[in-house]
């Protein structure tokens, strides 16, 4: 694993697309592995692009956030993509000839988890009838018995089925905390329940092979996401309750959070269960270490959201209401990292997530694993010598129009400050009628290693487009781009803006 680690060490100003695999088209209802996703990849390769960045793969709770899933492990089933499971033969022309009127503008998770399931019910049907010897059979056996979260998550997903999706916390204690006695029984009464979770994640995992390494081929890089709490309603913590401050029962005593900031006035409270550190550090912090592992096998790069809770991080009592009443409490800080680099070796290929309050102390941990921080061109207007503006950008950053939890770029500068406007205007010499492509062409043409830009830029679109809005509960997470939008004109216009700036 130690020449993939010199990745970053050897790549010099390159530059690359910010879109989750569930925005792009498809006929499914929500982006996934199939033929739409090659053909991203080959717009990238066609736009002169050589990173693609998403957000974490997981499968999603009840909000559909990437950042709240039922493991840090497991993978998005609503991926998988039906097209490739009927060229396996685990599902039929037939199978897929009434598929529901969806929306190309947005995901209903809802209806497309309903609809995908009775596929998937049936592609395990098929797959259980195939002969003991057949080839898949063996790779699903072998898959099994090499990823070693996939027993817990299995038990998880399908007690959690079983109770109409509730918090396991709700759950009766022989499900709740399991003794290992009680785990042999709940094998036997979830048998075929669990085997077909393992049968989901097998297939995801092996779609996400086959169209990474297809990326690959062609020079592209996949940036992938760790968010750095987990939720608490996951098998994560249902599992391993030890690596959490939780009570005996399993309840949170303080949870994650960010005090007041550019975001939200009264600061974010995620409600993550917070780490407990010590017993990490009595481990080697062995949980990470595996989570890392799990993370390279399917990315090239991963971006630590949050990065700056592993100096210090927002403790806030389970019982409040807001973020407010919290303090800054001392993260695992060089030691992690220290384990990081002699478990994977040095320089490992990681964007540390630098955003928000950030302190001398977040910085400089960061630079002294010499980890590249972000850089937000949207947060670049307002002051006037911002530390975003690309002329003070370091190299080994990566500069961003926007993230998925930033407007649009057209959306931004349409509500932005009369101020940051006409220094946008005079510092971008424009008139800014289209203002994202502006903002491209300063984003790639800074000094930054990366620069990335989220799809919705490359289409002008506007508020109505965004990924995420933080604080806001509901209506996030849901956004697809036409498939129409994906044009030669669109790769032509980003690869001459790519090669005019080097990248």
């Amino acid at each position: 694993m130690n020449d993939k680690f010199s990745l970053l060490k050897r790549m010099r100003r390159l530059s690359g697309i910010l879109v989750h695999p569930t925005s792009l088209p498809g006929k499914f209802g929500i982006g996934d592995l199939g033929s739409e996703a090659y053909r991203f990849v080959d717009f990238l390769q066609e736009s002169g692009q050589h990173l693609w960045q998403t957000l974490p793969l997981g499968p999603t709770g009840g909000h559909n956030s990437p950042y709240q899933c039922f493991s840090s492990f497991a993978g998005q089933p609503l991926l998988i993509s039906p097209e490739l499971l009927k060229d396996e033969g685990l599902l039929t022309d037939a199978d897929l000839s009434n598929i529901p009127h969806f929306s190309d503008e947005e995901v209903d998770f809802a209806a497309v988890g309903e609809y995908k399931e009775e596929l998937f019910q049936k592609a395990f049907a098929r797959f259980k009838e195939l002969p003991e010897d057949d080839p898949l059979k063996s790779e699903l056996a072998l898959f099994c018995k090499s990823a070693h979260w996939l027993d817990d998550y299995a038990m998880f997903m399908a007690i959690k089925k079983s109770k109409g999706g509730a918090h396991w916390l709700e759950w009766e204690k022989k499900y709740r905390k399991p003794t290992k006695s009680q785990k042999a029984v709940i094998e036997r009464e979830f048998e075929d329940e669990i085997l077909y979770e393992k049968f989901l994640q097998w297939t995801f995992c092996r779609q996400w092979s086959q169209l990474k390494a297809y990326a690959n081929e062609r020079d592209i890089l996949l940036i992938g996401d760790i968010p750095i709490f987990v939720s608490g309603d996951s098998a994560d913590v249902w599992a391993e309750p030890r690596l959490f401050q939780v009570d005996s029962d399993g309840f949170p005593t303080v949870v994650a959070g960010v005090p007041p900031d550019y975001f939200s006035a009264t600061g974010q409270l995620w409600g993550n269960p917070l780490y407990d550190w010590k017993y990490h550090k009595k481990t080697n912090y062995e949980w990470w270490m595996e989570r890392f592992k799990t993370q390279f096998l399917l990315s090239d790069i991963v971006r630590i959201d949050h990065f700056r809770g592993l100096e210090s991080y927002w403790e806030i009592p389970a019982d409040s209401e807001t973020a407010l009443n919290g303090k800054w409490v001392d993260g695992p800080k060089d030691e992690f990292f220290e384990v990081l680099i002699k478990t994977f070796g040095e320089e490992p290929p990681i964007i540390a997530e630098d955003l928000g309050i950030i302190t001398d102390d977040v910085r400089a941990l960061r630079d002294k694993f010499g980890l590249p921080g972000m850089k937000i061109l949207q947060f670049a207007f307002e002051d006037e010598d911002s530390n975003y503006l690309p002329y003070n950008q370091p190299y080994n950053c990566v500069c961003y129009t926007g993230t998925h939890d930033n407007d649009t770029t057209t959306g931004w500068y349409a509500t932005a400050s009369e101020k940051a406007r006409d220094k946008v205007r005079r510092y971008m010499n424009t008139d800014a009628s289209q203002v994202s492509w502006d903002f491209i062409r300063t984003c790639f043409g800074s000094p930054a290693r990366f620069a990335i830009i989220p799809v919705q830029d490359l289409f002008c679109q506007g508020s109505d487009c965004r990924m995420n809005t933080p604080g806001k509960a509901d209506g996030n997470w849901a956004y697809r781009m036409k498939k129409e939008l994906l044009t030669s004109d669109v790769a032509k216009r980003l690869y001459d803006v790519t090669k005019l700036y080097g990248r």
